[in-house]
């Protein structure tokens, strides 16, 4: 069946079961749509080529921005905005099977509490999901495209990784696969054309919750035919960490080879051109959704959020493209929201993170949040406007290598574990590039302190009011006692679960370290970390 039948379909059904009362009092509550991008950078200058998502979204409501992901890759990122959990509780730690992406355990234990089954099930909302899931999503030892997760009333969902050309969609269950024909197949342009669909032919008597998950601008940048030509000026930012070396970071960022050759170099401008590229088309999506939501009568109560999975670098470090770090460029997103009720042209500076995302819906759907294991906070305050609000000061970024107990073949020199490896044994991550960090932002310190799961068990500490590229690591020069306090709240969070994750940071007024918060049920975390060999 068509997506258009089978939602005409579905609409129908809906009008025959929902009475008069129960339609009137769902008509009045908020629609939500979040539209989420692939690996867009916001410190790079990621958010440069939409025009028409700024003037429509960022104008029109409120730009956040220190917006955080808990973790800098797709699959434990996307995990923590579905649950609201930072991937210490979700447990899906990179982007593999056996990190759990989309296993059969994350099915089990977390798919059916996502923010998405609670909006259906106890909320009332139809919901639907275009695009990208998890990064294994559709395999074989997870259930194939067969696998719809509970709480979504239509599913179109993108089989594993992003593509542009050349994939299969799962169709409420059943594979649908698309060739290389721009005119049907260009994905960002389908997931555009099925959201349309969605709002044409749904039911108008459930308020709708709407997932949109773009490919863009993720690798392999495929551009739409008629913006191939676009930005051939532009170059990747030569910002003061370009092309350095990474004195004094985890060994992972000293191997790289400085400066780049000039192929490395010429392959990350082009790549930062073809991302930018890629991204008209996601502008596009924006514009055609906003419009047909004035369209249909239901711009003024539908908010919506602009945000990406993570960030991404071109050179930072000497490192020529990809994520999965700690700094800013990485683990930095936008967030843009306009709704009822939200003022234009504002901007926010508290510190958030997309585990609040789910939260945040789910307030403004009106469900007891108390009822929830979730770990981020609703935004919902923060979107009203309303004074004397009580914020966090900081949070947790957590990460834990992929590779193999093997060495690559092109890069023996660099022994076993790496992963990721570019020309000249320039290779982004390893197995032991497994991390963990407080980010403070505070009245008083702009700061961040990491610990490394290795044999070095490897610190380092950024104060990014004086070094905001985070090129000079501190520490070894940073007083004591904060080192031992920045050590103390890390053990915290890293043991962290709902409301404990909300507790006041070293730099509250309201912080008093307490021993006891270091026990909970994920077993004693009185040390920096396991020293395992390697």
């Amino acid at each position: 069946m068509a997506p258009a039948a089978l939602l005409r379909g579905l609409a129908l059904a809906a009008l025959l079961v929902l009475s008069p009362a129960r339609a009137a009092q769902q008509a009045r509550r908020p629609n939500v749509v979040l539209i989420l991008t692939d690996d867009q950078d916001v410190c790079l200058g990621g958010m440069t080529p939409l025009k028409k998502t700024n003037a429509l979204i960022a104008q029109m409501g409120i730009t956040f921005l220190n917006a955080y992901v808990p973790s800098a890759l797709c699959c434990p990122s996307r995990a923590s905005i579905l649950t609201g959990k930072y991937p210490h509780n979700h447990h899906v730690v990179n982007n593999t099977l056996e990190g759990n992406c989309s296993s059969k355990l994350w099915q089990k234990i977390q798919e059916p509490y996502t923010f998405p089954a609670l909006l259906k099930s106890m909320c009332g909302y139809q919901t639907f999901f275009a695009g990208k899931y998890l990064n294994e999503y559709g395999a074989e030892d997870a259930g194939g495209v067969g696998h719809v997760p509970p709480g979504w009333s239509f599913w179109y969902a993108l089989e594993k990784n992003s593509k542009y050309y050349n994939y299969t969609l799962s169709v409420n269950g059943k594979a649908r696969r698309h060739g290389e024909n721009y005119s049907v197949d260009y994905l960002t342009d389908v997931l555009a054309n099925m959201s349309l669909d969605f709002l044409e032919y749904k039911s108008n008597f459930e308020p709708f919750f709407m997932m949109i998950s773009t490919p863009a601008p993720h690798s392999p940048w495929t551009p739409a035919p008629q913006y191939t030509k676009s930005f051939q000026n532009v170059s990747a930012p030569r910002n003061s960490n370009f092309n350095i070396h990474g004195k004094n970071k985890h060994w992972l960022i000293r191997q790289a080879k400085t400066p780049m050759t000039n192929s490395s170099i010429q392959f990350l401008d082009d790549a930062y051109r073809k991302r930018w590229q890629t991204l008209l088309s996601v502008d596009d999506l924006v514009e055609k959704l906003v419009k047909k939501l004035e369209l249909n009568g239901e711009l003024d109560n539908t908010y919506i959020f602009y945000t990406s999975d993570n960030g991404f670098h071109t050179g930072q470090f000497s490192l020529p493209i990809d994520k999965r770090q700690l700094y800013e460029f990485d683990i930095k997103v936008p967030l843009l929201v306009r709704g009822p009720g939200v003022k234009p042209n504002q901007t926010n500076t508290m510190l958030v993170a997309n585990i609040d995302l789910g939260p945040t819906i789910l307030d403004i759907a009106g469900y007891d949040l108390n009822k929830t294991q979730m770990d981020g906070m609703s935004l919902l305050p923060l979107l009203r406007g309303d004074k004397n609000v009580t914020w966090r000061s900081d949070f947790l970024v957590e990460y834990q290598g992929e590779g193999y107990n093997g060495s690559d073949p092109t890069c023996p020199g660099l022994g076993p574990g790496v992963t990721h490896c570019f020309p000249d044994c320039v290779c982004e991550d390893s197995y032991n590039n497994t991390y963990a960090c407080v980010r403070t932002l505070s009245t008083s310190w702009d700061l961040q302190y990491c610990e490394f799961d290795d044999r070095e068990v490897f610190v380092e500490v950024y104060n990014l009011t004086a070094d905001p590229h985070q090129i000079n690591n501190i520490a070894k020069t940073i007083d004591q006692e904060i080192l031992e306090k920045m050590n103390y709240r890390l053990m915290m969070l890293q043991s962290c679960s709902g409301a404990t994750c909300r507790t006041p940071g070293v730099f509250d007024p309201g912080y008093r370290f307490d021993p006891r918060l270091m026990f909970s049920n994920h077993g004693l975390r009185a040390r920096r970390f396991s020293t395992q060999s390697l």
